[in-house]
C-alpha cells in the first residue's frame, strides 16, 4: 500500500509499504477515504522530536471498514469510522474512568499511545490507504453518510483536531458568560475559539499574526488580535476596557479563561521569524485574571532536539508560576481523553451547531504530501488545515 514516510529533518515522500493487515481478533483494517496534516505532524517534519525514517506519518483517520477480526462485534465490513488520535484499550482502570489518553494497556510499560507519533508506540500513522485499527470496538466511532459527502472535513476533525479544541475549553474551564483568550491560530487554536463560541463564551479572543487564520477566527466570532500590531495583552485589556466593563470591575480588564494552543514552537512576539517557547505562557499569565483559569493544548515534547533559546532538550522551560500562584490561577493540561468528545461533537456537527471544517483550506492526494507539508511548516499558500485523501 501507499503512505506518507518521514525521510529525515523537513524531508516526506510517498512510499510502497507492507499492507496494514490485521494482527490481532481484537483488530479492524480500515481503508482511508480522509486523512488530516497536523501541527505535531510539524514537530516531527522539523526533526524536533526524534522520530526514525520509515515512520509512517499521520494521526487523523477517517475511512471505510474493510474487514475486522473475530472478536470485533460492534463494527463491521462497510461501516464509516472515524479513529480518535490517541489509541485505547476500553477496560482498563484509566480507560474506565474515561482518561483514555493515559491508557495502561495500548503501550506496555508506559501510557497512552497514538498513531504515527513519534515515542507513542509502534502503531504505524494514517496517511496511508490502509489502517490497522487495534480494539476496534473501542477505538471505531460510527457515523453516517457516505466519503466524500458534505461531512467528510467536518467527520476527519473529529479524530483530533476539533476534540483538541474542545479539550482546551475544558482545561480552561470555559463557560457560559466568559471571556476568553486563544494564543494560536492554527486549527487547535481555531476550533478551541469555536468550541468556546458554542459554549456560550461572551467574548473571544485569538492571537496570531497570520492574516488567513484570523480570518478564520473571525468567521467563528472571535475577535483577531495580530500580535505583530502591537502586546496583545495590552491590546485585549484596551479592548476590554472601551466596551465597558461591569460596575466594580474595573480591576478585571484581563480574561476569565485563557488557552494555549501552540505549545513549544511559541513564536516570539519581537521577532516572528524566531521561536520563543516562554513567549504564550508569559504573555497568558499576565492576561488571566485573578482566580481565572488556564488551558494548555499546544503540544510541550518531551524531547527537543533542536531547543530554542529558553527551551532544553529535554522539553523543560522557565514558566512564571508566581505570578500563576499570586493569582490563583487554575492551569490544566495534556493530551486530549478522545472518546469523552467525539459523540458528543459528531451530533454537534450533524445538528449544524458545528462547523469545524471551517478551518480545511487545502486537500490532496497522498502523491501531494511533500508539497503541503513544505508549505503548511512554511506557513505558506494561506494553509490552516490540509487534508489527504488517498
Amino acid at each position: 500500500m501507499k503512505a506518507v514516510v518521514y525521510d529525515g529533518t523537513r524531508r516526506v515522500s510517498v512510499h510502497e509499504v507492507e499492507d496494514a493487515a490485521l494482527l490481532e481478533p481484537t483488530d479492524a483494517l480500515v481503508r482511508i477515504t480522509s486523512s488530516a496534516l497536523c501541527g505535531t505532524d510539524l514537530h516531527m517534519y522539523d526533526g524536533r522530536t526524534g522520530a526514525e525514517p520509515g515512520l509512517v506519518l499521520g494521526h487523523e483517520p477517517l475511512g471505510v471498514v474493510e474487514r475486522t477480526g473475530a472478536a470485533v462485534t460492534r463494527v463491521g465490513r462497510g461501516d464509516r469510522v472515524v479513529m480518535p488520535t490517541h489509541l485505547f484499550c476500553g477496560v482498563c482502570p484509566n480507560c474506565a474512568r474515561g482518561l483514555t489518553a493515559a491508557c495502561s494497556r495500548i503501550r506496555p510499560g508506559a501510557f497512552g499511545a497514538a498513531y504515527g507519533y513519534a515515542g507513542m508506540g509502534p502503531y504505524r500513522g494514517a496517511q496511508a490507504e490502509l489502517l490497522r485499527v487495534p480494539y476496534a470496538d473501542a477505538n471505531c466511532v460510527t457515523l453516517p453518510g457516505e466519503p466524500g459527502d458534505r461531512y467528510e472535513d467536518a467527520f476527519v476533525l473529529l479524530a483530533d483536531a476539533f476534540v483538541t479544541g474542545w479539550h482546551a475549553t475544558e482545561l480552561a474551564r470555559v463557560g457560559p458568560g466568559d471571556t476568553v483568550a486563544v494564543f494560536g491560530a492554527g486549527a487547535i487554536g481555531l476550533l478551541a475559539a469555536h468550541s468556546a463560541v458554542i459554549r456560550g463564551a461572551g467574548q473571544v479572543y485569538v492571537v496570531d499574526h497570520i492574516a488567513e487564520r484570523l480570518a478564520v477566527a473571525a468567521e467563528f466570532g472571535a475577535v483577531p488580535v495580530d500580535f505583530t500590531d502591537g502586546d496583545p495583552v495590552r491590546r485585549i485589556r484596551e479592548h476590554r476596557r472601551e466596551g465597558g466593563l461591569p460596575p466594580g470591575e474595573e480591576g478585571m480588564d484581563g480574561v476569565d479563561c485563557g488557552i494555549d494552543a501552540v505549545g513549544f514552537q511559541a513564536r516570539d512576539r519581537e521577532s516572528p521569524g524566531r521561536e520563543n517557547p516562554r513567549q504564550v505562557v508569559d504573555d497568558l499569565a499576565r492576561l488571566v485574571n485573578p482566580a481565572g483559569s488556564l488551558g494548555v493544548a499546544g503540544v510541550f515534547a518531551a524531547k527537543d532536539l533542536d531547543p530554542a533559546p529558553e527551551g532544553h532538550h529535554d522539553g523543560s522551560i522557565r514558566v512564571p508560576w508566581a505570578t500563576l500562584f499570586d493569582k490563583g490561577v487554575h492551569v490544566g493540561f495534556g493530551r486530549t481523553h478522545d472518546r469523552r468528545y467525539t459523540r458528543l461533537l459528531r451530533d454537534l456537527v450533524l445538528n449544524g451547531r458545528a462547523h469545524p471544517e471551517k478551518v480545511v483550506t487545502h486537500h490532496g492526494s497522498l502523491a501531494d504530501a511533500p508539497g503541503l507539508y513544505d508549505a503548511f511548516d512554511r506557513r505558506a499558500d494561506g494553509i490552516v488545515k490540509a487534508v489527504l485523501r488517498p
